[in-house]
């Protein structure tokens, strides 16, 4: 939370910048990007750790708490499945990354390792699910 304050400010003087004095703070887009992109992709295991992603359950709620917490884990083995995908993808392109930003010059190679290990915590927290629910499956609570 202590770059949101930071970026609200950031985007609030470029904006009142370019209306008021004609003239935007040089390089307030690429660091809001920057900014966001930490948001989002650390911002995903945590979220998952609270249990805040959107669920639809409308179809498992009518069925039975054991077969529920099949359908619970079969999704947990697909989410990981294409995490790990995401993982494996953000490494590579990362670590293959030499480019830096066109006003700034900031490097972006750690912001696509960002995509890394940010899917790393979320696989991290999605496996700590799958034994939750393996768990509850294993003494009949489900």
């Amino acid at each position: 939370m202590c770059l949101l304050v930071p970026l609200m400010l950031l985007t609030t003087s470029d904006v009142v910048g370019r209306k008021f004095f004609s003239k935007t703070i040089p390089g307030s887009f690429e660091l809001s990007e920057y900014i966001l992109a930490i948001f989002i992709l650390l911002g995903a295991a945590y979220t998952q750790q609270v249990k805040g992603h959107v669920g639809v359950d409308f179809i498992t709620s009518r069925l039975s708490p054991r077969v529920r917490a099949v359908c619970q884990i079969i999704t947990i083995f697909l989410s990981l499945f294409i995490i790990t995908i995401l993982i494996w993808q953000g490494w590579i392109e990362g670590i293959r990354e030499r480019t830096v930003s066109d006003m700034l010059r900031i490097p972006q190679y750690p912001f696509r390792l960002l995509v890394a290990i940010g899917g790393f915590l979320l696989w991290l927290e999605l496996l700590i699910d799958l034994f939750s629910v393996l768990g509850k499956l294993k003494r009949r609570e489900a």
